[in-house]
Parts: structure tokens; C-alpha cells; sequence
């Protein structure tokens, strides 16, 4: 287990950086690729449905709704 990634992404046509623990980037990827999606696209959906969480958050809890089948 390791600390904070930052990686750089467009969305929507802007440029972003998330920062994410390794297993949520892992984790964000593998629900990419189940859905078929680019990563950036999928980013940009959650980010469209975040509400008023910050990126990261919205992604951590999306991947966690997503396990629990919610």
C-alpha cells in the first residue's frame, strides 16, 4: 500500500489532476474497462453526478457504491 498518486486526466475537455491512493487507481481501471469506457470518460461521468464532493472523494465513493452493488 502507498500514499497519494497524482495523475493528470481531461475531462470535458479541461485538463485535471486527481490524486488517488493506488488501489482506488487500480480499482478505477479495472471499472473502466468492465464498463468499456476510457478512463477519462468515466472520470468525466462521475464528475458530471459529483455533487458537492471534491473529484477524488466522488470517485471513492462511486467505486465503493459500485462493490457494494448499490
Amino acid at each position: 500500500m502507498g500514499g497519494l498518486r497524482k495523475h493528470s486526466l481531461t475531462i470535458a475537455g479541461h485538463q485535471t489532476s486527481l490524486s488517488l491512493e493506488p488501489e482506488f487507481w487500480d480499482a478505477l481501471r479495472a471499472a473502466a474497462a468492465a464498463e468499456n469506457k476510457p478512463l477519462a470518460r468515466l472520470v468525466g461521468d462521475i464528475d458530471q453526478n459529483r455533487g458537492n464532493r471534491n473529484l477524488s472523494s466522488a470517485i471513492r465513493v462511486w467505486l465503493l457504491r459500485r462493490a457494494q452493488g448499490i
